[in-house]
């Protein structure tokens, strides 16, 4: 049985509820999966639900203690279990995603929440609460605007970087960014079924909207220009340097263990002391290795897949 670093992270993480602009809420807990609130005329909209009802219910807890408005509508980052599986703890209306995203969710919803759910434990507090795979009600392509009375909040497929399907939520006239997992702040970012070749790009995007405050998937919330683009060049410096240490192993002709040793051995020292470090690199490199390999669309992890690389890797 793989014994992935995750199962030795057991502790509870400090929830901090900031409220970035009126009515527009961050949910983060020290590096674990971040939330966003909107609070608008007829209910609450967050963004990213949290993995589990269970979980969901803390989230709407601190929603409770700003407004008697219930959440009636979610908004998905992307499809991964962790963000997702809390959706039916809502009172919701509505999910929107981008419709990759939904794409997704058939190819590798299922997939996904076996392997997740085996990978981390302690992410899937009341795992037994889960009900099965979370569905939209409404997708998109491309961007589309969401009215709350007279404040427009923009949902954008911003480009191919955490996942093919990645969305963000931007509030044009706050400047504040709901960056899913694009973006990731004293954490490291997990590129299981990421796109490295793109990323960069879609980094430059986001950095184009001018964001004065942000949410990342991962890490306190940033509240300063200064603390966003830290936000957006330390998520770049990860993986730029990563993908690069995989593309030049991969071009010499050298295995995956080795170019993993490699790898590790290069950015433990800079980026070691980040939230959940250990447990991305496997996953990472093997990403990497694959795209670097002319591998465009990432292949489906399973849990008998997740165990065969961490022993292949680090058995």
């Amino acid at each position: 049985m793989a014994n992935f670093a995750s199962t030795a992270d057991l502790g509870d993480k400090t929830v901090s509820f900031e409220e970035l602009a009126p009515g527009l809420y961050a949910y983060t807990a020290e590096g674990d999966p971040n939330s966003g609130a909107i609070v608008g005329p007829d209910g609450v909209t967050v963004i990213d639900a949290q993995a589990t009802p269970a979980m969901a219910a803390e989230v709407q807890a601190r929603i409770a203690s700003v407004t008697d408005r219930k959440v009636n509508r979610i908004i998905l980052s992307h499809y991964h279990a962790v963000r997702v599986l809390g959706a039916s703890g809502y009172p919701a209306q509505e999910i929107i995603c981008s419709d990759i995203t939904r794409d997704l969710i058939v190819e590798r919803g299922q997939a996904d929440m076996d392997s997740e759910i085996g990978r981390f434990p302690r992410l899937f507090r009341g795992r037994e609460s889960i009900p099965g795979l979370t569905w939209p009600s409404l997708t998109f392509h491309g961007r589309m605007s969401l009215w709350l009375g007279a404040r427009e909040a923009q949902i954008i497929q911003i480009g191919r970087a955490h996942t093919m399907g990645d969305t963000i939520v931007w509030l044009p006239k706050e400047k504040v960014l709901f960056a899913g997992d694009t973006v990731e702040f004293g954490a490291a970012p997990y590129c299981g079924d990421a796109h490295f070749t793109d990323w960069p790009a879609t980094l430059h995007r986001l950095r184009e909207l001018g964001a004065e405050k942000m949410v990342p998937g991962r890490g306190r919330a940033l509240v300063t220009r200064a603390d966003v683009e830290q936000g957006l060049a330390d998520t770049d410096a990860f993986t730029s340097t990563l993908f690069g240490i995989v593309r030049d192993g991969v071009a010499k002709g050298r295995g995956l263990r080795d170019i993993y040793r490699a790898a590790m051995d290069a950015m433990t020292p800079r980026f070691g002391t980040w939230a959940i470090f250990n447990h991305c690199m496997p996953f990472n490199v093997s990403r990497a290795f694959d795209e670097a390999s002319g591998i465009d669309r990432p292949r489906i992890w399973t849990a008998a897949r997740d165990r065969e690389m961490w022993e292949a890797l680090e058995g």
